[in-house]
């Protein structure tokens, strides 16, 4: 047997260096290693290392509190493992290897599924769904038995103290485990340890927040149930007894182009437009082509004294955006115009509308330089990923009679098969108003399976970034529906299973993920307002849950018969715990702490008001959903409106005095159309950035999308 040492792992690592925290590969297999032989606190310095070979030695269990934050493959297999608990502090783990352990038991097996929240491959096999099916569908029933032996034999002692709480919990525990019997026999073991976790959980919840648990009920559903329209009416001066459904806006007709160019360019031309004089407090850049001057910066509304609205909540110490006080704003330049979602492939169709776009991830291990240029667009019957450098659309989807309204990339695992490690690829789902997803692989032009999401239309997709098999998906029955998609293996076999359902009282219009706790916390934006959900597995909410909290906002105070500014038609995250959002009709855009909001205590109607940041000047419009979008790496806001123009905020810190005006406003391209001239200034139904901030792309309601990129790389 070989000690561990510094000078081993550095042997025995790749890439060679030589320091501990920047090991990324190791190999430690054939040693003769027993558990007591792994040093915790020298491993632990492994910050970086994302495969561990532990394979073929005499390991009886994985050391314990041995936290490795990056790993995600590790081998076991040929050891003596008896003790898998161990495993719980590798929270990141993906892909576990423990063939050729004797002692390993099919409860063992899903104590790991429970433990590894992230596991997806186990023996080079794709165990997605079995695992979300122990940690969601399995614990849910367990649950509802464990309940039935409290409520039927305990209470809770009056009054309550740590003495009588300890000798409850044993009881309660010991009861639970012996009466609740549920799974096959091969499984009791795992079942006795899953019930024991779960039933002392559940007496703990009962004795936290005791006062919330009221009024908890879910309110009742109207049972005259209309499938709404995504767009207001008021506004587009047209009879309000003809409604769209599920289409989200109504475009006017165009006069037809004769133009009979290639639909990739559509034969339009940027050109510039001729200054014009504006009273505006913001600088709008004059000559909005290649050749387009940096725009000068404008002065930031000055810091008067706190005007505060009724019924608002402020922080009292700001925070400051980090790293990023120092940075200077881009500048960016139209670079293309598309016209790639039209119908029958027509250069003459201006009115299909673009609803989403995203930028394919990069995984971690593509070593790509430069940053990622391919952004996926969807809108009408088609999909399109385009080269945003090139301006060219690479691939192209299409499903007749779909109107497709929301996209989402996520990576999944590829397993191989025999030894061979699972590869990631990147992945896009697509859904609209068929309520079907359509999963894609693009890079292989496999559009390799879809499952019904809703009987109706679904109007926005979002990944679980921590855990890109996990899926959610919002529709027109007022549902937000959490779905395991799973990984694929080399002939596209997947499955897919739902694991929880979000009731929501409208439409779903945006869901956020907040990046330090994806995987537990859900904010949904929708018409009726902005919604908070636990979906954390292994609560005492069950498969099916109603929302924990709903944060309003100050703009609600000055709502009458004309003005209802529930509408969340615009939310994200611009750092860990500072959030975006607009409300219609509002022309502003609020900056909020999460953190903060999420600490206040909520009242019996289950609502707390956002603590508000700062706020944005933003258009005065009374068209909905132009969506705004977020690139934390610069601490960029932008946001389109309803005249083809980018607002633009540089964030580099907060005030709670007169609102911060934007940094730039980039006026629309005003692109020439044979047979038409210039056209005029669509509306922007939302906006992506690439993490570096190389290009933005915007999506119009008239069939153009257009990519902008930072001029000094042009």
């Amino acid at each position: 047997m070989q000690k561990i040492t510094e000078k081993v792992l550095l042997e025995k690592s790749s890439p060679k260096t030589c320091k501990l925290e920047q090991i990324i590969t190791l190999n430690l297999s054939k040693l003769g290693l027993q558990s007591k032989d792994l040093p915790v606190g020298l491993l632990s310095r492994l910050q970086s290392l994302e495969r561990l070979d532990l394979s073929k030695n005499r390991l009886q269990e994985f050391p314990k509190n041995l936290k490795l934050p990056r790993l995600k493959y590790l081998d076991l297999s040929d050891n003596q493992m008896e003790d898998v608990t161990g495993l719980e502090s590798l929270g990141g783990l993906e892909e576990l290897k423990m063939e050729d352990n004797l002692y390993i038991t099919v409860s063992d097996n899903y104590k790991m599924m429970t433990l590894l929240p992230k596991l997806r491959i186990y023996n080079g096999k794709d165990i997605s769904t079995t695992a979300n099916h122990v940690r969601y569908v399995y614990t849910d029933n367990l649950r509802t038995r464990i309940i039935a032996v409290w409520e039927h034999n305990f209470s809770l002692p009056d009054p309550i103290t740590a003495d009588k709480m300890s000798m409850l919990e044993t009881d309660f525990v010991n009861a639970a485990c012996q009466q609740v019997k549920f799974g096959p026999s091969s499984v009791s073991n795992f079942t006795k340890w899953r019930v024991g976790i779960i039933a002392a959980d559940y007496l703990h919840s009962l004795t936290q927040g005791k006062d919330d648990t009221l009024n908890m009920e879910p309110e009742e559903e109207s049972t005259n149930v209309t499938t709404p329209s995504k767009r207001k009416t008021r506004a587009l001066g047209r009879d309000d007894s003809i409604r769209l459904i599920p289409h989200k806006r109504i475009c006017a007709d165009l006069p037809a182009s004769r133009a009979a160019d290639s639909p990739h360019k559509a034969g339009l031309r940027m050109k510039p437009q001729e200054k014009t004089m504006t009273s505006s407090p913001r600088k709008h850049p004059s000559t909005p082509t290649r050749e387009l001057a940096e725009a000068e910066m404008p002065k930031r509304g000055s810091r008067a004294q706190q005007n505060q609205e009724e019924g608002a909540v402020r922080g009292t110490e700001l925070p400051t955006i980090q790293n990023h006080h120092k940075t200077q704003p881009v500048s960016l330049k139209p670079h293309h115009i598309l016209q790639c979602h039209s119908k029958q492939d027509s250069s003459e169709d201006l009115s299909t509308q673009l609803w989403a776009c995203a930028f394919q991830p990069l995984p971690d291990s593509t070593g790509a330089v430069g940053g990622n240029r391919l952004v996926a667009t969807c809108g009408g019957d088609s999909l399109c990923v385009i080269d945003c450098e090139i301006g060219i659309v690479v691939k192209k989807y299409k499903v007749p009679g779909e109107e497709f309204f929301s996209l989402a990339w996520t990576t999944i695992l590829m397993s191989r098969g025999g030894r061979a490690s699972a590869q990631h690829c990147s992945i896009l789902a697509a859904g609209g108003k068929r309520g079907m997803v359509k999963l894609i692989h693009p890079r292989n032009n496999m559009a390799y399976g879809e499952f019904r999401a809703s009987r109706k239309a679904v109007s926005v997709l979002r990944f679980n970034p921590d855990q890109g098999n996990i899926l959610y998906t919002g529709s027109y029955d007022n549902k937000i529906v959490m779905w395991d998609i799973g990984g694929v293996d080399s002939q596209y076999n997947f499955k897919v299973l739902q694991l929880l359902v979000l009731e929501v009282g409208a439409t779903p219009l945006n869901i956020c993920l907040p990046p330090a706790s994806p995987s537990m916390h859900l904010l949904a934006a929708c018409e009726d307002g902005l919604h908070y959900y636990n979906t954390q597995p292994g609560t005492n909410s069950g498969t099916k849950r109603t929302k924990d909290m709903e944060i309003t906002f100050p703009i609600y105070k000055k709502e009458d018969k004309d003005h209802d500014y529930h509408t969340i038609d615009g939310m994200s995250f611009l750092t860990d715990d500072i959030v975006a959002s607009k409300n219609f009709m509002h022309g502003r855009i609020y900056l909020w702490s999460w953190s903060r909001t999420k600490a206040q205590r909520p009242g019996k109607n289950r609502m707390v008001c956002a603590v508000i940041l700062a706020e944005l000047q933003w258009a005065n419009t009374e068209v909905p959903y132009l969506t705004l979008n977020t690139c934390p790496n610069h601490a960029y806001i932008v946001c389109g409106d309803d005249k083809g123009q980018l607002w633009t905020y540089h964030i580099t810190d907060l005030h709670t005095g007169t609102p911060i005006q934007p940094t730039e406003v980039l006026e629309w391209p005003a692109p020439l159309k044979k047979g038409l001239g210039r056209l005029e200034g669509p509306s922007i139904n939302n906006i992506t950035m690439d993490p570096e901030l190389h290009y933005l792309v915007a999506l119009t309601d008239k069939n153009m999308v257009v990519v902008w990129k930072r001029a000094e790389l042009s």
